[in-house]
């Protein structure tokens, strides 16, 4: 089975300002048509990694390769390649969303009539045709985030940095702004994604790297992640206490509630475990009235490794 082409590709990156090591050697592969997300808390040296690889500042060292070019060598054709929606919105307010996206196609350098196709395709992409001629103050900051994301879209990027892209919408337009990134990705596009949210991590990404004081302290998908931490069990309800009785001398390293008539089993919350367990049951002739798996989630990898909670409302930088 062939290797994914690497999308993204940095090895040894490393960044001083000063006498401050804001990155020290970290080394990240993204697979292309893949969600990678980097977490990390204030001053882990987030922001200024999507600022190295985006082109926007130079790294002290380091290889990097943006979908197959050199950015040292060629960072003009990187540029061609990327796209980059920030954490706050890059549209003109005293524009309508159609000239905005016009606006764009002029200075991707596209001819007129390419400009317009490609406007009117991502007006209709995301759900924009109704307030296409009204100016983007009576937006919404749904629409407006939808906006900014079509005119990073406008040159048919392969490569998109999305830094923290729903800050601030309501719960159906994170949604929908998530929708909208699976179906770029099922197209084809990679997505480098930065968010304070962490269920948005865990929703999206394929894959995770946790950056802390400028290394990376883990990296895998977040179900992996979270099979890493502690606290995970499975909890068993029954309506006879022999049955509990039982099922507490097969498992002698659970905690018994013998007025909730329930024992909890710690469990790594995998498939194979859980088919050992269900056996071990089955073999004791338990009857089990209910059956829950109970595993860590990112709040919790990321409180046991970096050793601080993630505040929903602290930027991640």
């Amino acid at each position: 089975m062939s290797t994914p082409r690497a999308a993204i590709s940095a090895t040894g990156l490393r960044k001083a300002y000063g006498e401050k090591l804001v990155l020290d050697g970290i080394d990240l592969t993204v697979p292309a048509g893949t969600i990678f997300a980097l977490l990390g808390p204030n001053g882990a040296g987030k922001t200024t990694t999507v600022q190295i690889l985006s082109t926007l500042i130079r790294a002290d060292a380091g290889d990097i390769r943006i979908d197959g070019r050199d950015l040292a060598r060629d960072p003009d054709a990187v540029r061609d390649a990327i796209g980059v929606t920030g954490q706050f919105s890059a549209v003109d307010n005293l524009l309508t969303g159609e000239e905005n996206l016009r606006l764009m196609a002029d200075l991707r350098h596209l001819d007129r009539t390419t400009g317009r196709r490609r406007t009117a395709e991502l007006l209709d992409q995301f759900d924009l045709v109704e307030a296409a001629r009204q100016p983007v103050v009576t937006y919404s900051g749904g629409m407006r985030r939808r906006l900014d994301l079509a005119m990073t879209l406008v040159g048919s990027p392969r490569v998109i940095f999305l830094d923290e892209p729903t800050t601030g919408l309501d719960p159906r337009s994170r949604r929908t702004m998530w929708q909208i990134i699976r179906d770029l990705v099922r197209a084809g596009v990679t997505i480098f994604l930065t968010t304070q949210y962490l269920e948005e991590a865990d929703q999206l990404a394929d894959r995770i790297a946790l950056l802390d004081h400028g290394r990376l302290i883990a990296e895998g998908s977040p179900d992996e992640l979270k099979r890493r931490i502690p606290g995970g069990h499975v909890q068993l309800r029954f309506t006879d206490p022999a049955d509990l009785g039982r099922a507490a001398r097969t498992f002698a390293d659970g905690a018994r509630d013998d007025d909730a008539l329930t024992l909890r089993i710690p469990h790594d919350g995998s498939v194979r475990s859980l088919r050992a367990l269900l056996g071990r049951l089955d073999d004791a002739a338990v009857e089990v009235e209910e059956l829950s798996v109970h595993t860590p989630d990112l709040d919790d990898v990321f409180l046991t490794l970096t050793g601080q909670p993630q505040q929903e409302r602290a930027s991640v930088r």
